[in-house]
């Protein structure tokens, strides 16, 4: 009977091609294949296999483009990886996978079943397979790589995300051999990047223009999602207090459902507020949701409030003399103070992810430090998503803290690039920012650390940040050198060639913006990795605090780093829950300043402005056009076909691979 099955198997290359039909399943259909329409024979440049397939000539189009992703130098590597991604137009494989459940029986004109899962599938036939894989791509770079680790870091992501070698990401070949071996029994494979799909291999469209819709009227400076997964996100204003709100659904004519008089968390007798100074900033602990810790970045006036006392950042020790620097606005230097502290809501709730309200009694002062001047001070705080360590940015540096026991209960990592160096601060991670405003870490590419950094004269630019970096300040404004005047460089000047500064991907001069504005102050964004605009998809977006321009810069190569920039329109949906204000003879909404931008668990991004809280929109509300908008609102009888991620490819093709060297081997054995 074994025999017959394996017979049958390859025989069914020989049958006429009308008989694909019965193999190729269109893409509505529960296995998953890739759309197949009956009327031609989907003949296949990029792969080798010419028959009837279950993919047509634009489905092959893609596939070559995602081998292209993987950017694969070496032959036999780059070879082996192409038989795979081909195997899905097979028709033999595109029955046999179903979804996310692996193998299952296949009938022919229902008259017999010629395949089922083997009992044997983790046999030697596996074990050798895996060796070819490791043998030939060991030391090759494969990116967007189909066989990322499973290993997680402390926040439960990837420890190397910037790895591309089997090698960097396994270290063995037992390891990787026996996580491939297991997959196999499941019919997935659980060290795999699902995040390999149809919107990263296709160019980047056109984008029309940008659709916003107005859900709330007030004004907020921080924007983080409820670690819970939920609907729900927190907002803190400038003033000190943080709200719960919960978030509508896009399109649903909803508003944000927020309670003005019942704050989460109230800091407003321990916040100094003032233009440019207030509450900075908030951040969840990784594991919130079981130990309800949160931090918290704002800052005081030691004029004012009990406990602001910290040194100052202009001392001795960088040659600074807070003497020489006179008042700035009245304000006198290191009057007010940066602090960053932990708070909890583990006991106002037996749960605290159900929390509706957090203890405003500080848990552990983290960090105070003086601000020698009485604005540009960053103190934004973020959890790195790979290390699960905690990153200050403030001016002229990006600080990195590790969860140990010298700041409180923290400590400065022991792998930071400065940690010797006894002329730079140990807690140094990244170093030469103005005033970095508003980070972010690509939800996909937890590498790619991205910040929006403000110009002084000229230029406002934006950097993606590498430990030990520095990007150039008081040398450089962004690419331009700057030259400041003594008064502005207390702490003297840096030399050119002391310093290898590494220059930003995006930006934009002061001249771009409304003349009669006379200044300019960049917002950093996001890597947009919502599906409402699909044109926007993959692409970084930033906007000036004056809200009169907003760029998308899209990356040519992706993960090379290249970065081309557009000033795109937006305008405000006709449909929007509360009406937009605008000025008279501009057919740009009026949106305020723009204090930061905010995302949440569904990566829906959102601008947060003087005037009220925007979220991007489907762009067929402003009458804006994107091809793929079909994509972002699936109906449930909609069959747009997908590429299946090279997670699932590669299930595919090794799971049918073995069980013909399985069979082969009970016969011939």
């Amino acid at each position: 009977m074994r025999i017959v099955r394996v017979l049958l198997l390859f025989s069914v290359f020989l049958l006429p091609s009308h008989f694909s039909s019965y193999l190729c399943i269109n893409s509505s259909a529960s296995n998953g294949c890739l759309a197949y329409d009956g009327t031609e024979k989907c003949l296949l440049k990029f792969c080798s296999y010419n028959a009837s397939a279950c993919c047509d000539s634009a489905k092959g189009m893609h596939l070559q483009q995602l081998f292209q992703t993987f950017n694969i130098s070496n032959i036999a590597c780059a070879s082996l990886q192409k038989s795979v991604l081909c195997a899905i137009c097979d028709q033999i494989f595109a029955e046999l996978f179903k979804g996310e459940s692996g193998l299952r029986n296949v009938s022919a004109q229902g008259s017999f079943t010629f395949l089922e899962r083997s009992s044997r599938s983790q046999d030697n036939s596996s074990t050798e397979f895996c060796m070819k894989v490791w043998d030939t791509c060991e030391n090759i770079s494969i990116l967007n790589s189909p066989f990322a680790s499973s290993k997680k870091g402390r926040a439960g992501k990837q420890m190397c995300p910037s790895c591309s070698k089997l090698m960097d990401e396994w270290q063995l070949k037992k390891g990787f051999c026996e996580a491939l071996v297991r997959s196999l029994d499941t019919g997935e494979l659980p060290f795999c990047d699902e995040s390999v799909s149809h919107s990263k291999v296709e160019a980047p469209r056109p984008v029309d223009g940008l659709c916003l819709e107005k859900i709330g009227n007030g004004a907020y400076i921080n924007m983080v999602p409820h670690p819970d997964g939920s609907n729900h996100v927190f907002l803190s204003n400038q003033q000190g207090k943080t709200w719960l709100a919960n978030v509508p659904d896009e399109g649903s004519n909803g508003i944000l459902g927020i309670v003005e008089s019942e704050p989460f968390l109230d800091l407003t007798k321990e916040v100094a507020f003032d233009i440019g100074v207030g509450l900075i900033s908030m951040a969840f602990h990784p594991n919130f949701v079981n130990n309800g810790r949160f931090f918290m970045s704002f800052n005081c006036d030691k004029m004012k409030q009990p406990g602001c006392v910290g040194r100052c950042s202009c001392n001795t020790d960088v040659d600074c003399d807070p003497a020489k620097l006179g008042a700035d606005n009245g304000v006198q230097p290191c009057q007010y103070h940066s602090i960053v502290a932990e708070y909890t809501a583990n006991d106002t709730s037996s749960k605290p992810s159900l929390a509706k309200r957090a203890n405003s009694a500080e848990v552990t002062r983290i960090l105070t430090l003086g601000l020698p001047y009485s604005s540009g001070h960053a103190g934004q705080i973020l959890f790195g998503p790979a290390d699960g360590y905690l990153y200050l940015m403030i001016a002229d540096g990006v600080t990195e803290i590790n969860e140990l026991g010298l700041w409180g209960n923290y400590s400065i990592p022991k792998d930071n690039p400065y940690i010797a160096d006894k002329e730079l601060e140990p807690e140094i991670w990244a170093l030469g920012f103005h005033n970095p405003w508003r980070c972010s870490f690509d939800s996909e590419r937890p590498s790619y650390f991205i910040c929006g950094e403000p110009g002084q004269d000229h230029y406002e630019e934006v950097d993606i940040i590498r430990k030990g970096g520095n990007y150039g300040w008081r040398v450089y404004e962004g690419p331009l050198l700057f030259h400041p005047a003594p008064a502005e460089s207390p702490g003297g000047n840096t030399s050119i060639s002391s310093i290898n500064p590494i220059f930003p991907v995006m930006g934009y001069n002061h001249s771009e913006i409304d003349t009669n504005i006379g200044s300019a102050s960049i917002t950093g964004g996001y890597f947009y990795r919502s599906r409402i605009d699909p044109c926007l998809y993959g692409r970084y977006l930033y906007m000036d605090l004056y809200g009169v321009g907003l760029w998308a810069g899209t990356e040519n190569p992706e993960n090379s780093g290249k970065f081309n920039t557009t000033r795109i329109q937006f305008k405000c949906a006709h449909d929007s829950p509360i009406q937009c204000s605008y000025k008279a003879g501009s057919p740009q909404p009026d949106v305020g300043y723009v204090f930061s931008f905010g995302e949440d668990n569904k990566k829906d991004v959102y601008i947060l402005t003087s005037t009220g809280v925007y979220r991007i929109a489907r762009p067929s509300r402003c009458n804006f056009t994107c091809l793929e908008q079909h994509f972002a609102t699936p109906t449930p009888h909609s069959s747009s076909p997908k590429l299946l991620s090279g997670c699932k490819i590669i299930v595919l093709f090794l799971s049918v691979l073995l069980l013909i060297l399985d069979d082969m081997s009970y016969v011939y054995g």
